[in-house]
């Protein structure tokens, strides 16, 4: 699944801090039949909490690369053991992710509007309110 956005992996989270986790990981790892209930579980809610027990031998960061790869998720969240997957249902989509950033090239900051805020270059326009006084 393609990367998510800042602003979709806000929406996942506020979407997901109130669910419980539906799958543990133990001290078997990443076993195929836990693989199984994940993909179950990402088709059936498309947002799925996991939690990662004391007794797992994988670091949180592995964990999350390779439940996502085998899920073909994508990583809305990591906080301390808990990991937040989000994959679209095939026919049916429930949750709606927000459009990701349409407006200025990538990687040039927006423009606020107020004066002396950064325009499209990333630099002041030198009428500001406090241009000038040091």
């Amino acid at each position: 699944m393609a990367s998510l956005t800042g602003k979709q992996r806000r929406f996942l989270r506020a979407r997901g801090h109130a669910l419980k986790p539906v799958v543990w990981v133990g001290k078997q790892g990443l076993a195929p039949n836990l693989l199984t209930q994940l993909d179950a579980c990402l088709t059936t809610h498309e947002l799925v909490k996991i939690k990662l027990l004391e007794s797992c031998p994988l670091s949180v960061a592995a964990c999350a690369e390779a439940l996502a790869e085998a899920g073909s998720a994508a990583v809305a969240q990591t906080l301390g053991r808990t990991i937040l997957l989000y994959r679209p249902h095939p026919q049916h989509p429930v949750l709606e992710l927000p459009a990701g950033k349409t407006s200025g090239a990538a990687g040039e900051p927006e423009s606020t509007g107020l004066p002396g805020s950064p325009g499209p270059a990333g630099r002041g326009t030198g009428d500001g309110p406090f241009q000038g006084k040091q």
